[in-house]
């Protein structure tokens, strides 16, 4: 049979399926669940971060990482921002070079995808789990885990990573790939809520503040939430990628200053306010709960002592603490919770202008299941659109290459 199978509908599968279609091809997608872009609707807090105008390869990880710089150059942001403008999403640029559809709701993508497939003519098949690949003499053999089978002239394996199981992405399409003689690099969780020591994180449980996250020489600004595993929040997603063999991170909790200007903070909220209790005094420099932490790390007790009673040894160890807590690092949560995975199938085994496999003529791949993964903030969905685009595209030409 003339067409492109494509395992997975998700970001990379859908921009795969769209970009062979209208380069003429006859494409079935292959779907695990009942629905094609679930992992979508999580992105961004549910607004869809669907790029990043700063998205070049500096921004990317693996083994090789320059291998993405082909698809991300051939299908870039702006080509990005173009096709979900034809196809009715309007989108806006925010903090960071942050790209969102401009109402706010990630299901405006997931539902413009699905349309223009719809428009294209291209077939899916929901609940077929792809169990093996068959290589035959005119092609390929797709089985299901429920023993369907389905033919195909070129197969794309956009099946995803490991991380966030529920949405479908449960590690399948390495057996696949490893079939044919291909090896996978060690997997991590990446853009993931990361462990540290319990003891202080619990008492903070709850509580979000701007601070700046600091692991190695690799920082980022943002909101940190406290959680009694350890912390959450923009900043630490991003740093997430970047724990191997670091073995502790830090956070500035008021980075806009340095030591001495917080010192002198402190000095004159003393003048001003000597008879206040010290439970009391970090309370308008910062939270109150995260102060009186601070006071009692800086040795400082009881807090029932008064303002005055502070002298320049304290308030130095004080304002030191504020512009560096160190916190010992545990690992991160689970693959349920990250969004991304960290490690992939090694890309030297594909080609990085068309995404073909090196090993087996007419097998492809795209997105989370290669060995690239992208820093928070859309760079990983850029990646799934341009490795999709490219792949997609790739694959078309070859079919038609076949037929002349």
């Amino acid at each position: 049979m003339n067409r492109i199978a494509i395992i997975g509908g998700g970001a990379a599968g859908m921009a795969a399926a769209i970009a062979a279609a209208e380069y003429g091809a006859y494409v079935t997608i292959f779907e695990s669940n009942d629905k094609l872009g679930k992992k979508i609707l999580a992105t961004g807090n549910g607004r869809c971060n669907l790029s990043n105008i700063n998205a070049s390869i500096e921004h990317y990880h693996g083994q090789n990482s320059d291998f993405a710089a082909h698809a991300l150059t051939e299908f870039d942001v702006n080509y990005t921002i173009n096709k979900f403008s034809e196809m009715g999403v309007l989108t806006k640029v925010e903090d960071k070079g942050k790209i969102y559809p401009y109402c706010g709701n990630a299901s405006a993508v997931s539902e413009a995808l699905r349309e223009r497939i719809k428009s294209l003519g291209i077939e899916v098949k929901y609940n077929f789990e792809v169990k093996d690949i068959i290589k035959k003499k005119d092609g390929f053999m797709l089985v299901s885990y429920k023993n369907e089978r389905e033919k195909a002239s070129e197969v794309i394996i956009a099946t995803g990573g490991k991380a966030s199981p529920a949405s479908g992405s449960k590690g399948g399409g390495y057996q696949l790939l490893e079939k044919f003689g291909h090896t996978v690099t060690e997997l991590k969780p990446s853009l993931v809520q990361i462990k540290t020591e319990p003891e202080t994180v619990k008492k903070l449980k709850g509580i979000k503040i701007n601070a700046r996250v600091r692991i190695g020489n690799i920082y980022d600004d943002g909101e940190v939430l406290f959680t009694d595993y350890g912390l959450s929040g923009p900043p630490i997603f991003y740093l997430s990628a970047y724990i191997d063999n670091q073995s502790e991170l830090s956070l500035d909790f008021m980075p806009e200053y340095s030591n001495v200007q917080i010192k002198e903070i402190l000095n004159q909220k003393q003048k001003n306010c000597p008879d206040m209790l010290l439970e009391s005094f970090m309370s308008g420099i910062i939270n109150k709960k995260l102060g009186q932490l601070i006071l009692k790390q800086a040795g400082i007790a009881p807090l029932s002592r008064t303002a005055d009673s502070l002298n320049a040894s304290e308030t130095e160890k004080i304002s030191q603490i504020i512009k560096c807590r160190k916190f010992k690092i545990n690992g991160t949560m689970s693959w349920n919770n990250a969004q991304v995975t960290k490690g992939g199938i090694k890309t030297n085994e594909f080609y990085a202008d068309t995404m073909q496999s090196r090993l087996i003529n007419g097998i492809f791949a795209a997105g989370e299941i290669l060995d690239i993964d992208g820093d928070c903030g859309g760079y990983n969905l850029q990646w799934a659109w341009s490795s999709g685009f490219t792949a997609g595209k790739s694959a078309a030409k070859l079919l038609q290459q076949r037929k002349d």
